[in-house]
């Protein structure tokens, strides 16, 4: 694949990363009330499998976090994707090394303490998000 090939992959490939990792932040969003809480606690259901309904969110303190979880997730995908938009034609390599460093960060941390906390099947989920949001961007944008 040439190096332009390889480039257009990436920025147009950004737009799905920005997606799956913004799209998050809505459904957390939503676990900040009570009324609409149940998106938010299904998602985490579904990351701590079995879907057993365990997970709520009855706590104000879980609520707290959904909201900061949100932000967090919704902000990073913005974020990703203004650097497809304004900043990627003039650092390509750049752009794509640092979004690849915030996914493996992500990765290995949320990981981590989904294993810690007993979650274990998170990871699992962790690899196949790790998956979506990469994409062609393993690849290095010059050859």
């Amino acid at each position: 694949m040439s190096n332009l090939m390889t480039q257009q992959a990436h920025k147009s490939y950004l737009k799905i990363t920005a997606f799956v990792i913004a799209s998050f932040g809505p459904i957390f969003f939503l676990g900040t009330m009570l009324a609409t809480s149940e998106p938010a606690r299904w998602t985490l259901d579904f990351l701590s499998f079995p879907v057993d309904g365990v997970q709520n969110y009855e706590a104000a303190t879980t609520r707290f976090l959904s909201a900061l979880t949100g932000g967090f997730l919704l902000g990073w995908g913005v974020c990703v994707w203004c650097l497809q938009k304004w900043v990627y034609d003039l650092a390509p390599e750049g752009v794509r090394k640092a979004v690849l460093s915030g996914l493996l960060a992500w990765f290995i941390l949320d990981s981590s303490g989904s294993i810690a906390s007993g979650n274990a099947s998170n990871a699992v989920f962790n690899v196949i998000v790790l998956f979506l949001a990469v994409g062609p961007l393993w690849r290095p944008a010059k050859a």
